[in-house]
């Protein structure tokens, strides 16, 4: 039904958008513009170099949330991360611990 109408409807869009129709304007504007990035998260996050530090990450998480020092989205991303590293850390034992079990038989053996 809209076939070869997309250029004419476009250029009725810019039209009315131009003789300041506000939805047709945020229409046309909404297609120009970029959709705003998020700001970069400036949380003074302490150290993390094994699990026994995610306590106090996800403390100071929690905190500047509440706080309003960051959104609520931007916590729960920045948890997201942690939940990564965890799972990461739990990997990487659990194949240490794997190795460890496999060298220990092959030695019985």
């Amino acid at each position: 039904m809209l076939d070869g109408e997309a250029e004419a409807l476009t250029r009725k869009a810019v039209e009315l958008a131009l003789e300041g129709e506000g939805s047709a304007l945020r229409l046309c504007l909404e297609r120009i513009i970029p959709p705003r990035r998020e700001r970069p998260v400036k949380l003074g996050l302490p150290s993390v170099r094994g699990t026994a530090d995610l306590a106090g990450t996800m403390a100071a998480i929690t905190t500047a949330a509440t706080q309003g020092t960051i959104t609520p989205g931007q916590a729960a991303e920045l948890a997201r991360v942690v939940e990564i590293f965890v799972r990461a850390v739990e990997t990487s034992d659990f194949e240490r611990r794997l190795r460890e079990l496999e060298e220990a038989y092959a030695a019985r053996v």
